[in-house]
């Protein structure tokens, strides 16, 4: 197909997709789905989706179709199984026991459709102890620690609640991945099958790094000192990243937010400071590591005293001037859309609703051609399109009869991706497709990828991200190591590159270059900005992403304020820091899932022959998309929830509270959910019989004196009682974990669960990785761990043809390192 048509009808054209989500991980998968062309309709019932009610719904709902129907009615439900003969996927939320209760269970589904593939997403996964619990997304970034993980948000003591839903965007675009990898291997078996993803391991897949770091603090006690926080308890520095990552005011009282991590782009920002010389004074001596509270802090004020001397717009001059500066301005979501890199690539676009008028959004997630990869369309009305349950749908042409679908394969067994890149934001992304069989070999330089040092021991700041490749250390700088990367892209399907503006096209390793070698070649390059524009030449990292895309302003309530002091500016600096700088949840992840997504788009139209020329995806541009339902902007958007002052959550009915020995998390805030938590508390209160409680109205009119009800409950009885005792009642309702997510997973009942696996590595031997983010009824996914430097060069010399006199000649010359 022309790469003109595929543009106007997108690269999923003819996929039909019947959306039952009523949750926004199902609703950002499915969004994802229809912005690359796909046909989805919503199922509804009479009274609309409740995801109609997220101030981003227009954005979300759009291009979709919709259909109302009565899921408890029987001729409404057979009408439901009229949709899925003519279906390629199902997409589901439900429950488990909600599932079973309807009689739509993955199992039935396939039975009665063997073509289709089942798509569930859920908040605990199908099987394990906590399959039954609600699927809050505050649940499980209570439960797996990672409330406890951005506790610097408050100055309070204690966990704090999380605003941003990063759990249900991993395991929505989790779901993306394992759909279109099932639909792949349909076109061999002409079988569908269930495919699962869920919240915790959604979550779980943003870390780039502290996985293996808490695995050696608990491998090795004593050896290392842990630091798992960037300030302590007073506020004060403990970690020396912070002053790579400075957060800080300009003398007009705008937040900005620097990127400085490379030893180069840390020199560029001390000379542009003028404290290079300072550094000869004895009393700095081991920068950045500096042995006490008192000194960090005075070197952080030396810092924010240089920042402060200068205007915003003086700072952006500076930063114009030097590409090795880096730094963001806070912006909300809003504000986010103005940003002139989205502009300059267009990634802010408007729909005419027919009701709303005009609706400001982000476009769509990859962009091809130099512009978004399909033209949005505006939501459904409610029930737009019920003919389509009398008229129906085109029967499928594919017909599964005969074939053998019953083998279990890795779905991307046979597919090669080169990669290009460093860090974790885009190469994580193929670390994602191994678990899902794709063979990637990573290119890099004879010292190694620099995340491999980012954690004092050895290898375990890259563990993570090279789970699963082939690494082949080789300089391409020199003419034959070039033309070695060129022998491997002659035997690859893919390449993804990750180096920002036209870095690849200097080193020779640009789309246009590789494809004359290979045409057949899918070719994404992903960086913090893109390849050309005003930003495109910008070292981009989370914190900085964070605080460009507004992502950093919801999670820290709108800290980015005027400070009025120097105290005042240490308070909001941390809680800014907190915003998009935790380790545990942050764009590098958000980033990362969304290149694997593109990924699997790209491979899914090379199989259709399509062709997605110039494929782009950036770090902010997809965190924009993970923002949707706060940054889509239209008359009379009524506001985004946020949290508290105090950071417990959003309202009586979920938030955090005191229990006797730490915190619980009560999750039961919609209408239907409170006669169950009427009804457990009635052994210890009776909510029914105090007339302020009686409505969702009136309880929302009350909500402090609720919260006020409820405390001192929950204050009588130890955390896990109180989940044991509310979740048997179907209350949503867990501890709050006070460890580290990163070290929670690794531990026995979340193993046990399925949470995490065994993998052996070269470096650390056997241990726990976090498992895939997939399950499928019936293909395999696989968990390898990572490698060394240079661990594969020789293997894969040996593959493109050359003896081994040759391969000794490369290395003694460094043009290729590792090896045997």
């Amino acid at each position: 197909m022309a790469a003109a048509e595929a543009q106007s009808i997108g690269p999923l054209a003819g996929v039909v997709v019947v959306d039952m989500s009523t949750t926004l991980p199902g609703a950002q998968a499915t969004q994802f789905l229809a912005d690359c062309g796909a046909d989805v309709i919503m199922v509804e019932p009479p009274d609309g989706s409740p995801l109609r009610q997220l101030p981003g719904w227009p954005a979300l709902l759009r291009g979709k179709r919709s259909v109302t129907l009565d899921l408890h009615d029987d001729a409404e439900l057979d009408r439901l199984r009229e949709l899925l003969k003519c279906a390629d996927v199902l997409v589901s939320t439900l429950r488990p026991a909600a599932a079973e209760r309807l009689g739509v269970t993955p199992a039935a589904l396939a039975e009665r459709y063997p073509r289709l593939v089942v798509a569930t997403i859920t908040g605990w996964g199908s099987t394990g102890p906590w399959r039954d619990y609600k699927g809050w997304e505050a649940l499980i970034m209570a439960k797996t620690g990672v409330m406890h993980e951005k506790r610097d948000l408050t100055r309070r003591p204690g966990p704090a609640y999380i605003s941003f839903p990063y759990a249900s965007w991993g395991a929505a675009q989790a779901a993306v991945q394992a759909i279109l990898a099932a639909l792949i291997e349909r076109d061999a078996s002409g079988r569908g099958q269930v495919v699962e993803s869920n919240l915790v391991t959604g979550v779980a897949s943003m870390d780039p790094y502290n996985w293996f770091y808490e695995m050696v603090l608990k491998r090795y006690p004593g050896a290392f000192e842990p630091m798992d926080a960037a300030y302590d308890e007073q506020g004060r520095p403990q970690a020396y990243l912070i002053y790579a990552l400075l957060v800080a005011p300009t003398e007009d009282g705008r937040w900005l937010q620097f990127a400085q991590v490379s030893p180069t782009l840390m020199a560029a920002w001390l000379t542009e400071l003028d404290l290079l010389s300072e550094l000869a004074n004895p009393k700095w001596q081991g920068f950045p590591m500096l042995p006490t509270a008192e000194l960090r802090t005075q070197w952080w004020d030396l810092m924010i005293e240089r920042v402060r001397a200068r205007s915003l717009a003086e700072w952006e001059s500076a930063m114009s001037a030097n590409h090795d500066l880096s730094g963001e301005l806070f912006r909300t979501p809003d504000e986010a859309l103005d940003h002139p890199q989205v502009v300059h690539e267009g990634r802010s676009v408007t729909v005419t609703d027919p009701d709303l008028g005009p609706v400001r959004q982000p476009s769509t997630l990859i962009h091809s051609a130099g512009k978004p990869l399909t033209t949005l369309r505006p939501a459904p009305r409610l029930g737009e399109h019920n003919d389509l349950l009398v008229s129906g749908l085109p029967a499928p042409t594919t017909d599964a009869a005969g074939l053998d679908g019953d083998v279990e394969t890795l779905p991307l067994a046979g597919v090669t991706i080169l990669e290009f890149g460093s860090m974790f934001a885009g190469p994580y992304g193929a670390t994602l497709l191994t678990d899902l069989g794709a063979r990637v070999i990573k290119v890099e330089p004879l010292e190694g990828d620099n995340i491999r040092n980012l954690v004092a021991f050895p290898e375990a700041g890259g563990a993570k991200v090279l789970q699963g490749k082939e690494s082949f250390a080789v300089d391409f700088t020199q003419p034959e190591g070039l033309e070695l990367v060129y022998e491997l892209a002659k035997r690859s399907d893919m390449v993804l590159q990750c180096f920002r503006g036209e870095a690849a096209k200097r080193a020779k390793v640009d789309e246009a270059t590789l494809k004359a070698i290979n045409p057949t070649l899918v070719f994404l390059s992903t960086s913090g900005y893109g390849i050309d524009g005003p930003y495109a030449h910008r070292a981009a990292y989370a914190p900085s992403i964070g605080a460009a895309s507004g992502l950093s302003l919801i999670d820290s309530r709108n800290a980015a304020q005027r400070p009025d002091d120097l105290d005042d500016i240490h308070r909001k600096a941390v809680t800014l820091h907190a915003g998009s700088a935790t380790p545990a949840v942050q764009a590098d992840g958000i980033a990362a899932l969304g290149v694997a997504s593109a990924l699997m788009v790209g491979l899914y139209a090379k199989r259709r022959g399509i062709e997605l020329p110039n494929m782009v995806t950036t770090m902010l541009g997809t965190t924009l998309q993970a923002l949707i339902t706060n940054n889509t902007g239209y008359a009379g958007r009524p506001e985004p929830e946020v949290a508290d002052e105090n950071f417990y959550g959003l309202n009586a009915l979920y938030r955090m509270y005191r229990a006797a020995d730490g915190w619980v998390f009560l999750a039961a805030p919609l209408a239907h959910e409170w006669p169950a938590l009427a009804k457990a508390m009635a052994p210890y209160v009776d909510l029914y019989a105090d007339k302020r409680f009686a409505t969702a109205t009136s309880r929302a009119d009350n909500d402090e004196a609720l919260t006020d009800v409820l405390g001192p409950v929950f204050a009588t009885k130890t955390k896990l009682e109180w989940e044991h005792e509310l979740s048997s009642q179907d209350v949503g309702c867990v501890e709050v974990v006070e460890r580290n997510s990163e070290l929670v997973l690794q531990t026995d009942p979340y193993f046990e669960a399925g949470y995490s696996v065994t993998a052996h590595s070269p470096i650390f031997e056997e241990h726990r990785r976090l498992a895939p983010l997939y399950r499928f009824s019936r293909s395999r996914t696989k968990a390898d761990a990572g490698c060394t430097i240079g661990q594969h060069t020789d293997a894969l010399l040996r593959e493109i043809g050359l003896d081994d006199a040759r391969i000794a000649d490369l290395h003694a010359r460094k043009i290729v390192g590792g090896g045997d």
